[in-house]
């Protein structure tokens, strides 16, 4: 998959997360080939990434239509994804290796590098960095499969968590808290602060 693909699918899932693009919306590959001035290879590319995250449904003679996820389905998500990284943070603490304590440090500082700059889309990527870093310090592959798919799936509502006033701040003590917690060992902590963060973006929905 290229990177212009992926390009693509974060710009469409964007708009599908701020409402630009609302359920049931039929996109036209044709039309999205002209607005953004490419090939209708990634288009489709990205379309079916999309879809794979449950936020397209293909739909035979309809094409890629946006799938219709209703606010309660969206809590039951969140509900699931702040289990699966309470085991992951609870996992890590126990497993985790000095190369990965240090890769969970490094996006950590990258967090506080674009929460300085008030530059909410470096900071949602780092912090996906953040979060696998913490998936793949579980030593579970697994869980780093289901976690890392759902997160995926979230990833359009978690990006527009950070825009909520005073979020990026938030989630930086989070994440200090998170990873004085699984550097110290601290099993039940680290599994309580990962999934109190995971479900305080309930409340952004």
């Amino acid at each position: 998959m290229s990177r212009l693909s992926e390009k693509l699918r974060e710009s469409i899932e964007e708009e599908i997360a701020t409402g630009k693009l609302p359920p049931g919306t039929h996109l036209d590959e044709v039309e999205l080939t002209v607005r953004f001035g490419v090939s209708r290879t990634p288009i489709r590319e990205a379309l079916s990434l999309l879809a794979g995250e449950g936020l397209l449904e293909l739909r035979p003679r309809r094409g890629a239509v946006v799938a219709n996820i209703s606010p309660q389905g969206l809590i039951e998500m969140f509900e699931v994804m702040a289990e699966l990284e309470a085991m992951c943070a609870r996992l890590a603490a126990r497993r985790i290796t000095e190369k990965e304590l240090q890769e969970i440090s490094a996006a950590h500082q990258e967090c506080i590098v674009a929460a300085e700059n008030k530059d909410s889309d470096s900071y949602f990527y780092a912090n996906e960095r953040f979060h696998r870093a913490i998936y793949m310090a579980a030593q579970n592959n697994f869980l780093f499969e289901q976690a890392s798919s759902l997160q995926r799936r979230l990833r359009p509502y978690r990006r527009l968590q950070l825009r909520v006033r005073h979020r990026l701040q938030n989630s930086l003590r989070e994440h200090q808290d998170i990873l004085d917690a699984i550097s110290g060992g601290h099993i039940d902590d680290a599994s309580k602060v990962m999934q109190s963060r995971s479900n305080s973006g309930r409340a952004v929905h």
